[in-house]
C-alpha cells in the first residue's frame, strides 16, 4: 500500500490537512493526484472515460481504501493525531463488523474543501442523485440517522466496483436476500428444443438483439429514440420449453440467466417490494446479463381497482415496477401461463410478446424421437406415431414420460423400452393434472 502512488497521494493529502489545520501551515501539497494510467489499482474502462475532476477522483479514492487496506486510513491519522486525540471535523464512522475508519461525507469535505465554501457545494454534488457516480451505482452515501446531517453519512463503494478495482473482474452475485436469483443452465441445444415456426423466428429475433443491441443503441445513434434494454414476455402453458428457451438464449449468448424467485422479491410490507427489486436489478445490471421472471403474474399482475389506501398502494407499486424494468439495459424475460395476466402497461411495452403454445401433432412426434436415450432401443410394439397423434402432452410431461419408462428399464436390468411402460408413465402425468386418460 505504502508503494502506491495513488495512495501515497491520499496519505499525504490527509496528512496535509491535519498539519494544516493543527499547525496553521499553508503549505503547497507535494504532489498532484496522479492520472488513472499510474494507479496501481486496475481502473475500470467505465471510470477512465468519465474524464473525473481531481475532487471525484480523491473522493474515489477515500472509498476504495478501506477495501484496499483495513487499516491504512487509521494509521495515516493516529500517526497525526497522537498528542490531538479525536477530531470530530474529520468525520468518519466504525462499522458493524469492520472496526477500522470508514470515511463519511464529512471525511471528504475536510480533506478537499477544508473551510472553503464552494469547495463544499462541489464535494456535496458528488453526492447528488444525478451524479455519474450515482447514475452508475459506483458510490454513494449512505443515509444518516434521522435528523443528522447528510454529509455524515459513510461514503459506501459497491462491492462490485471494488471488486473492480482489485481484482479486474466481478464475481457473479450469489442468491441472498439482497439478490434472490439464481443461475439456470442446460446442457441442451437448439437442436433439442422443439417449436413451432413462428415462435422459434421470434426467438432468434430476441438473440439477434442479446448480439447486436449495442451497435443498435450506440454505433448507429439510436440510444436517442430507444429505451435501454429489451423486454419480452413468454406465455403459454407449463412444459412448453419457456425456461429452457431462456437458458439457451443465454448460453449462445455468453449471457448469465438470473431466474428471480418471486418469493424473496414481493412483500407484504409497503415500500419492501421495491426496495428489493432495486437490490436485484442494481446488482444484475452492471453486466447486463439476462433476468427471468418465472410465473411473473405474481409481480407484474393486473393493477386493482382503488378501494382503500392499501389498494392505492399496491398500483403505485405496479408503476414502480415498470419503471424500472424500463430502465434495465439487459434483457428481461417475463414468464406466464396466461398473457391476460399480466398488466396492460406491461404489455403494451414488451418488444417481443412470444406465445409458447402446447405442441401440435407433428411437433409431439419430433420431442418423442428425441427424448430417448441414445443406450436404448425401443421394442418394435412402440408406434411413437400413435402416442403422439393420440395422447396431447407438453414437452415436460414427455420428459417426465420418457424419464419414468426408462427408470422402468434400468429396474428389470434391460435396455428396452416397451411399450406399457409408456403408456403408464402417460397415465401418470394424466392423473398429475387431473385429467382423464383416453
Amino acid at each position: 500500500m505504502s508503494a502506491s502512488t495513488e495512495f501515497n497521494y491520499l496519505k499525504e493529502l490527509i496528512e496535509h490537512r491535519l498539519d494544516s489545520y493543527f499547525n496553521n501551515e499553508n503549505k503547497n501539497l507535494k504532489q498532484e493526484i496522479p492520472v488513472f494510467g499510474k494507479w496501481e489499482t486496475i481502473v475500470p474502462d467505465i471510470i477512465k472515460e468519465a474524464n473525473l475532476t481531481d475532487t471525484e477522483k480523491t473522493i474515489l479514492l477515500l472509498a476504495l481504501s478501506p477495501h484496499v487496506d483495513s487499516g491504512f486510513l487509521d494509521a495515516v491519522i493516529q500517526n497525526k493525531l497522537q498528542s490531538t486525540g479525536d477530531f470530530p471535523k474529520l468525520g468518519g464512522v466504525r462499522g458493524k463488523n469492520f472496526r477500522g475508519f470508514l470515511p463519511t461525507g464529512e471525511t471528504a469535505s475536510f480533506l478537499i474543501a477544508e473551510n472553503d465554501f464552494e469547495k463544499r457545494k462541489e464535494v456535496q454534488g458528488v453526492f447528488n442523485s444525478e451524479h455519474f457516480f450515482a447514475k452508475n451505482h459506483i458510490l454513494w452515501l449512505e443515509d444518516p440517522p434521522e435528523g443528522e446531517p447528510k454529509m455524515s453519512g459513510k461514503i459506501v463503494l459497491s462491492s462490485e466496483y471494488a471488486e473492480l478495482f482489485i481484482l479486474g473482474k466481478v464475481s457473479k452475485p450469489a442468491f441472498s436476500m439482497k439478490f434472490p436469483a439464481e443461475i439456470i443452465e442446460t446442457e441442451m441445444t437448439w437442436d433439442d428444443l422443439v417449436l413451432n415456426e413462428e415462435t422459434h423466428s421470434q426467438i432468434q429475433e430476441l438473440q439477434t438483439w442479446i448480439t447486436h443491441g449495442n451497435t443498435l443503441l450506440h454505433e448507429w445513434g439510436m440510444y436517442k429514440k430507444l429505451k435501454p434494454g429489451y423486454r419480452a414476455l413468454f406465455y403459454g402453458p407449463p412444459g412448453t420449453g419457456k425456461t429452457l428457451t431462456a437458458s439457451l438464449l443465454g448460453k449462445h449468448t455468453g449471457k448469465d440467466v438470473y431466474k428471480i424467485d418471486l418469493s424473496m422479491v414481493v412483500s407484504k410490507f409497503i415500500g419492501e417490494t421495491e426496495k428489493n427489486l432495486a437490490n436485484l436489478l442494481a446488482k444484475a445490471e452492471k453486466t447486463e446479463n439476462i433476468l427471468f421472471f418465472d410465473e411473473a403474474d405474481a409481480l407484474f399482475g393486473k393493477r386493482t381497482n382503488v378501494r382503500d389506501a392499501h389498494d392505492k398502494y399496491a398500483n403505485q407499486e405496479v408503476s414502480y415496477l415498470l419503471q424500472r424494468i424500463e430502465n434495465y439495459n439487459g434483457l428481461v424475460i417475463l414468464a406466464s401461463n396466461l398473457k391476460s395476466n399480466i398488466d396492460e402497461a406491461f404489455v403494451r411495452r414488451f418488444q417481443s410478446i412470444i406465445h409458447f403454445p402446447l405442441p401440435k401433432m407433428s411437433e409431439r412426434l419430433q420431442i418423442w424421437k428425441k427424448a430417448f436415450p441414445s443406450k436404448v432401443r425401443l421394442h418394435s410394439e412402440v408406434d411413437l406415431i400413435q402416442i403422439a397423434q393420440r395422447y396431447g402432452l407438453s414437452g415436460a410431461e414427455i420428459m417426465n414420460i420418457v424419464q419414468y419408462a426408462c427408470l422402468c428399464t434400468l429396474k428389470a436390468s434391460k435396455k428396452t423400452i416397451y411399450q406399457a411402460d409408456i403408456v403408464a408413465g402417460i397415465q401418470r402425468e394424466f392423473q398429475k393434472g387431473g385429467r382423464v386418460m383416453r
